[in-house]
């Protein structure tokens, strides 16, 4: 989609692809500044190279103010989302303790996983799932 995007900004030329610069961007940027652990190298490059190229095509002063409105609404877009978490904490505190509850057990999960690692010799207990027992209607 990457290529897609540059090789159409490309054939639209300087003055047609202004309008649609902000929508172009916005996956570029979404990539460039994502840091989750699965991230493919070689599309933070691509999209580096296609915002490089934008860059050239457009002229830096309109692409400044591409960029610049892209990067407000994803930043206005994170803060909503956090706005909503914590009004859903105040609203939902039953689902809010849930999630606080996996947070911790993730947490401890992944500290016994480092241990492993660092420690081949170490075997830390594991919670042992009691998935039957959960099945099991209790009253």
């Amino acid at each position: 989609i990457f290529k897609f995007l540059g090789a159409i900004s490309v054939d639209l030329g300087q003055d047609r692809i202004k309008p649609y610069l902000p929508t172009i961007l916005t996956p570029l940027y979404r990539e460039l500044n994502s840091n989750y652990a699965e991230q493919d190298p070689t599309l933070k490059t691509l999209s580096q190279e296609i915002i490089e190229l934008l860059k050239k095509l457009v002229g830096l002063e309109a692409f400044s103010l591409a960029f610049s409105s892209v990067q407000k609404q994803a930043n206005q877009k994170r803060a909503m989302r956090k706005k909503q978490r914590a009004l859903q904490t105040v609203a939902n505190p039953d689902i809010a303790a849930r999630r606080k509850l996996k947070r911790h057990k993730n947490k401890a999960e992944t500290r016994k996983r480092k241990i492993e690692s660092l420690r081949p010799m170490y075997k830390a207990k594991r919670h042992r799932s009691h998935a039957l027992k959960d099945l099991a209607m209790v009253e």
